[in-house]
């Protein structure tokens, strides 16, 4: 019996099924990869550094009793991306869902940001993803169909501090829906996911008092878990998911709705507050007409 995490959908939702999900060795992507082996799908993980792939997935293998196979790739690199689908289609024949999770972003306000910064994010991001989703659709999906899903971000009022990524991530959700449309006729179905502020292991980095500040900026008053959102994208690659396509699922606790998580300091000095006066302050002349005419009439 398997000693991992139960799942919230039923025993064997996708066996036989095969799947690759990039950055899948720590975080959002460990806990997708393990919903879907939970669920009996066969997965891939890929991600730059191959020795915590190796450890998170023999973790898998032995938790599950599942076949999960660890391959490095830096999706910048688009001969990496084929090699990655290459090797993915020499073991298993098949791609059936790809789950774009591999990225990364550092916090610089926009001026400081360097020509080599600003490329490497949206390299990752954005170009990265779009070679995941290129080489999937080229090497298999296109004569088989399959299901891609995106992690994305909230931007959606603008990302403060993370420019570059905030702009990658916004071009993914467009790129999203370009592509259910172009790639409906072949079956393949294209989605997003966007998280909100998730309880992740990418925190162990934040500085103290940021988790709880940002707590506080959610109305349901909690972060989000890693699991909220392996569960969203394995509701999206479920058969729940076969008539959905080129939409982002907002998983972040009504988060993008309210808040506010960049504080913007008082100008010094602070401008003025003119308040534009009444219209018969402003034409004294005419008003005092207008007032004859009424008396008048």
């Amino acid at each position: 019996m398997a000693k991992g995490r139960p799942s919230i959908f039923r025993e064997g939702l996708f066996r036989e099924r095969v799947a690759v999900v990039t950055g899948g060795a720590t975080g959002i992507g460990l806990a997708i990869a393990e919903d879907l082996v939970a669920l009996g799908a066969t997965v891939v993980i890929a991600s730059r550094k191959l020795e915590r792939l190796a450890v998170a997935a023999k973790g898998l293998s032995a938790d599950y009793g599942a076949v999960v196979v660890p391959i490095r790739c830096n999706v910048r690199s688009r001969a990496e991306v084929d090699t990655l689908f290459d090797e993915t289609l020499r073991r298993f024949g098949k791609v059936d869902f790809v789950v774009n999770n591999g990225g990364g972003q550092f916090p610089a306000p926009a001026e400081t940001i360097s020509e080599k910064g600003w490329q490497a994010v949206v390299e990752t991001n954005l170009t990265g993803t779009f070679y995941m989703c290129q080489a999937a659709a080229q090497k298999c999906m296109i004569a088989h169909g399959g299901k891609i899903v995106s992690i994305v971000a909230d931007m959606w009022d603008g990302f403060p501090g993370m420019v570059h990524t905030g702009a990658a991530r916004a071009g993914v959700v467009n790129m999203t829906k370009t592509l259910a449309v172009e790639w409906a006729h072949y079956g393949i179905l294209v989605n997003a996911v966007a998280p909100g502020t998730i309880a992740s292991t990418g925190m162990h980095n934040y500085p103290p008092g940021l988790p709880e500040r940002a707590q506080s900026e959610v109305p349901l008053k909690r972060l989000g878990t890693v699991e909220d959102i392996a569960w969203a994208v394995s509701y999206l690659l479920s058969p729940a998911g076969d008539f959905i396509s080129g939409e982002t699922l907002r998983v972040d606790g009504a988060g993008s709705l309210w808040g506010a998580s960049w504080p913007i300091p008082d100008r010094e000095p602070m401008p003025k507050i003119e308040i534009p006066p009444w219209p018969e302050e402003r034409w004294p002349e005419h008003a005092e007409s207008a007032t004859k005419k009424k008396d008048d009439g």
